[in-house]
């Protein structure tokens, strides 16, 4: 039976769904929980609209592919049917390690496990349940396969991923300044000496690719609000997981139980233990619906941390030049001991000192590639005529002070 499928999706159009090793992919359990994660986290408490899912990012990221494949064909690159399979189901299992709210709590809900190392761990144990048929999917992922603009095509400068979330990031949350021309820059891509490059002609999209970038970065990823919300899912997660291993019995589903009074580590994971397990049953439901029962528990901290979380009364954010120091934190943590008639230790989960940072464009991480009419190879850096794409490659650093806000303050 033919299992082809199409997909109406709001930023590309249809999105068509091959038989085969895909579309098994797109069925199977842990890809399906990704419809129960947000793509941008706690955004959507900045921005309404941003409730899409990392499941319509990964479709959104195939279709690129899907795309960029048939452009180096059509400049006479060889690449063969079991090779676009293979790169389209590791661009749709890039973010099957993501856990609750993406990277909202990456290093809180198991530290020490990045979302890149749990793919690899899931895709692994999809490739034994698929009796080997991502073995070279996973080659591309970990950058093994011999052709090396493939896992660029997943994980680099110029990727499917970025070119996918920058375009569906600005469409749902409205912040028209992360609009991209990917088809522009897809139409662009070329091969030289088995890497990735642009033509020439494509020079100006990536410039307006790499702006795009740095504006999404400060107005969505980084928006300050966004980060306070963050912090306070964090302190949550952190006040309730001390609780738990105090002996107190928190309400939550058995996967977020397991998180809460277990202290699971990277091995359990590769082991494919009871870790494992848990964490493909973990989604956003999970968190709301334990953090809305946690408002009328009995410890002072976590309650008045989840009221304030579910209701929208969030941190508010300090931005300033340098961290807080030491006695500042001191004079924060006095007031809150204060007004709460709580400790210092528990007065500290009502703020948050936090160092966000970013740089648009590292050539030590890859390069994007111009490929210029003479046939020489010039890095974006120095090709670019209009722009001084060197202002995007320093690192941009900002302190954020995060505070519960008392009556009084």
């Amino acid at each position: 039976m033919n299992k082809r499928k199409i997909i109406n999706d709001p930023v590309f159009g249809f999105i068509n769904i091959p038989d085969g090793v895909v579309y098994d992919i797109i069925q199977h359990p842990y890809f399906q929980r990704l419809h129960r994660i947000k793509q941008l986290g706690l955004s959507m408490y900045v921005y309404p609209g941003a409730q899409h899912t990392r499941l319509q990012h990964s479709l959104g990221a195939m279709h690129l592919m899907g795309e960029a494949i048939g452009q180096l064909r059509a400049a006479g690159h060889d690449i063969s049917a079991d090779e676009e399979t293979s790169a389209k189901a590791c661009i749709l299992l890039h973010d099957i390690g993501h856990g609750p709210f993406s990277h909202a709590l990456e290093h809180s809900l198991v530290p020490g496990v990045s979302h890149e190392e749990l793919s690899v761990i899931l895709m692994e144990e999809m490739n034994r349940q698929f009796e080997g048929k991502l073995d070279k999917a996973i080659k591309i992922f970990r950058n093994e396969y011999p052709k090396r603009f493939l896992h660029q095509l997943v994980s680099g400068q110029l990727d499917m991923d970025r070119l996918d979330y920058l375009s569906r990031d600005s469409f749902f949350s409205g912040v028209s300044e992360g609009i991209i021309g990917s088809s522009r820059i897809i139409k662009m891509l070329n091969l030289h000496e088995g890497q990735l490059v642009v033509e020439a002609k494509g020079i100006y999209s990536i410039e307006k690719f790499l702006v795009a970038r740095r504006l999404m970065y400060w107005q969505v990823y980084l928006h300050k609000t966004s980060v306070a919300a963050e912090k306070m899912l964090v302190n949550i997660l952190k006040r309730a997981k001390l609780l738990a291993s105090g002996g107190v019995d928190l309400f939550g589903s058995p996967s977020l139980r397991y998180f809460l009074y277990n202290n699971a580590d990277k091995m359990e994971f590769m082991q494919k233990g009871p870790a494992l397990n848990h964490f493909v049953m973990l989604d956003d439901a999970d968190f709301i619906s334990a953090i809305k029962v946690w408002t009328g528990c009995d410890d002072l901290v976590l309650r008045e941390l989840c009221t304030a979380f579910i209701n929208r009364r969030l941190f508010k954010v300090e931005i300033k030049p340098e961290k807080s120091t030491p006695e500042e934190l001191a004079r924060w943590t006095e007031r809150y001991s204060r007004h709460f008639g709580i400790s210092e230790q528990e007065a500290s989960y009502f703020m948050a000192d936090e160092t966000v940072s970013t740089d648009t464009y590292s050539a030590e991480d890859d390069t994007i590639n111009i490929l210029m009419k003479d046939g020489t190879i010039r890095d974006i850096a120095v090709a670019s005529d209009m722009l001084n794409i060197t202002v995007l490659t320093r690192k941009v650093q900002k302190h954020y002070f995060c505070y519960y806000k008392l009556s009084q303050n």
